[in-house]
């Protein structure tokens, strides 16, 4: 199954239909409908996910998906912040995970969004339109993460845990990062590119021809007309958020460790943009290092071959020593 093919022509009800350069954007969470045979379960003692309602900022609260290791001992932990779209996880975070065994994973889920909620991105309700963009589901994320970091604390102190981002998650890591304190041992960049999303996106532009589609979506972020303004899909806000937001540069100069994810098939990020901040992380001071899957898609599948459960085969790796360091425990091909 290719995902990209599924959101090539996005559309909504009401709303004038998007061009092909914004399915980077209006992508559902592409690796929802990929990767999710994973390898078999265990023969007993398997933990399946729940949902929970976790605090966030100003009051509010966003859903959260939570299972502890398959497989006893546990050996790390992992907090994940999925891709965009209005739809949750919870119908195949079983198997979705199912190669993470040792680990307990939390999902952190857009606020908005129930885990049991499947609506396509291009059909997301008008008030999830509305409140999406990135200043906001970094408020509650950050609010969110706390709560689970001190929970677990408390009672796993001695648990290394990362902090794993999928697609558009990718571009709340840097301040999720910042924002947790001591203990995360590293971050997980999987199907995002690195780059300041803008950036991203013309490059996008640039290979699919759209880069006039582009240069007009710029024009209307930065013009007079209200937040609430859907154009391309996206209100106004999410667009002017997007594009003043920065990911890059906290990425290079953070003090994590970092493990880098891709397909070199993805159609909704240029593998250009991937091998550019590649080869600007290699100047990082933190380790960094790349796991370039050939042929691989934005779900990370390649035929056959699922790139899904070889990152978390690394993160599985890492687990059985973590004291060596996220890069330097694992072996890339």
């Amino acid at each position: 199954m290719t995902c990209a093919a599924e959101v090539t022509q996005p559309h909504r009800p009401g709303v004038a239909q998007a061009s092909l350069v914004l399915a980077f954007f209006l992508a559902a969470l592409s690796l929802q409908a990929c990767s999710v045979q994973g390898p078999a379960a265990p023969a007993s003692g398997a933990e399946h996910f729940s949902a929970q309602r976790l605090p966030g900022a100003h009051g509010e609260g966003l859903w959260a998906l939570q299972r502890g290791p398959l497989v006893p001992p546990l050996r790390y932990r992992v907090v994940v912040v999925p891709g965009s779209g209005c739809a949750g996880m919870g119908p195949f975070a079983d198997r979705y995970f199912r190669g993470l065994l040792h680990a307990q994973v939390t999902v952190l889920h857009k606020p908005g969004v129930h885990p049991a909620d499947t609506t396509p991105a291009a059909d997301c309700p008008a008030r999830f339109v509305q409140a999406d963009h990135l200043s906001a589901w970094a408020n509650q994320a950050r609010a969110a993460l706390q709560q689970v970091t001190t929970v677990q604390r408390h009672s796993h102190a001695d648990v290394p845990w990362l902090l794993v981002g999928i697609s558009e998650g990718v571009e709340l890591l840097p301040s999720l990062a910042a924002s947790t304190g001591p203990g995360l041992a590293g971050l997980v960049m999987m199907a995002g590119s690195g780059l300041d999303p803008r950036d991203a996106g013309q490059m996008q532009a640039e290979r699919l021809g759209h880069t006039a589609d582009w240069a007009a979506l710029g024009r209307a972020q930065a013009g007079p007309g209200a937040d609430t303004q859907v154009v391309q899909g996206r209100s106004l806000r999410y667009w002017r958020d997007l594009w003043q937001w920065p990911v890059q540069q906290p990425l290079l100069q953070g003090p994590w460790p970092v493990l880098h994810a891709w397909g070199d098939a993805d159609d909704m990020v240029p593998p250009a943009a991937y091998e550019q901040f590649a080869q600007r992380a290699q100047h990082r001071n933190a380790p960094y290092c790349a796991l370039r899957l050939a042929g691989a898609n934005h779900g990370l599948q390649a035929g056959e071959v699922d790139g899904l459960q070889q990152v978390w085969a690394a993160l599985e790796g890492w687990g059985r020593t973590p004291q060596r360091g996220l890069c330097a425990s694992v072996t890339f091909r």
